[in-house]
């Protein structure tokens, strides 16, 4: 079985846990493969603990659940070092923390406090931990999907600009249509059997080296000089939005960093790859500008008045960038 192939595998078997958010899982997936961090926002109860826990689930990977709350340390998520007795003799040694996992589902994120994020940021970026002058590395697979609720305000930290960049993609997750939730229905009721019954068979794992293998594949995937030029064009556009278009130019307030343009080629090069392409084509880097750059804009004032999203001005944004031939 090749790697894609392998990789296709994985998104059905998650797509029979997680029912009608098809979008949400390949996009979770290329997240996987481009080796970024993805922030989930959604209303209460739309999978996306589901979603990350299906994921790990059907990888060989150690997965961490950390809650965020108001009162969380930096230690309670990097791990300290304490003090141990061995042979007789008191040592200094250093005890990680549940960030040392491969799948780390960060819930409620914008509940921890300043501090807690910090921390969380050098992990995500640095793919390190300091701990009392001392680095400790990241596993090789290291992935962090942080979710957040948009409506529930009260006791949160609103995420600094800085650490928004830090993800790789901001996933939205929607209400499934009807007939998906009567099988969503149907589905948790066969599970409640199950934990009654019978033990179910264990779940085949994939092993960490199949998605080394799969991200070798994604990073050989070509990009031609005029896919280069039409990246930069709309991170440009980002930036000098009036140029384009004068309701653009009232909406962008700040513009996508230089960061955005790289993740916006890694997940473009992903993109073609899942889809069985060894090149990258305008319809992959259109089919993935939404989830990589909604969260690097800051609207305007203008903006919020006038009711527009970040998905809006992106697509007005897609209207008026022209598209390679």
């Amino acid at each position: 079985m090749s790697a894609r192939d392998t990789i296709l595998a994985l998104q059905s078997s998650i797509s029979q846990s997680v029912l009608g958010q098809d979008d949400v899982i390949r996009q979770v997936l290329l997240g996987l493969l481009a080796n970024g961090h993805l922030l989930l926002e959604s209303l209460p109860g739309l999978a996306k603990t589901r979603t990350v826990k299906a994921l790990a689930s059907h990888l060989d990977a150690q997965m961490s659940r950390i809650q965020f709350t108001p009162d969380l340390l930096p230690s309670d998520i990097t791990g300290a070092e304490i003090l141990q007795q061995v042979d007789g003799h008191n040592q200094i040694k250093f005890q990680p923390g549940p960030l040392f996992g491969n799948v780390i589902l960060a819930d409620e994120i914008n509940r921890a406090p300043a501090k807690v994020q910090a921390a969380l940021l050098e992990a995500m970026e640095e793919r390190q931990i300091t701990v009392a002058g001392t680095s400790h590395p990241m596993t090789e697979l290291f992935i962090v999907l942080a979710t957040q609720n948009p409506i529930e305000q009260e006791g949160t930290y609103p995420l600094p600009e800085a650490q928004m960049d830090r993800f790789l993609m901001k996933v939205l997750l929607s209400y499934p249509k009807p007939a998906d939730e009567t099988q969503v229905l149907r589905l948790l009721r066969e599970e409640e059997k199950a934990a009654h019954g019978a033990k179910a068979a264990e779940t085949a794992r994939l092993a960490q080296d199949a998605i080394f293998a799969a991200r070798q594949e994604v990073s050989a995937v070509h990009v031609s000089e005029s896919i280069d030029r039409y990246l930069i064009d709309l991170i440009n556009a980002t930036r000098q939005p009036a140029d384009y278009d004068a309701d653009l130019g009232r909406w962008i307030h700040v513009g996508a960093s230089p960061r955005g343009g790289i993740s916006l080629d890694r997940v473009s090069r992903a993109h073609a790859w899942l889809a069985g392409n060894d090149f990258v084509s305008p319809d992959d880097v259109r089919a993935v500008v939404h989830p990589v750059l909604r969260h690097r804009l800051m609207l305007s004032y203008d903006a919020v008045a006038d009711g527009v999203s970040a998905d809006q001005v992106l697509d007005r944004l897609l209207d008026k960038v022209a598209i390679p031939a």
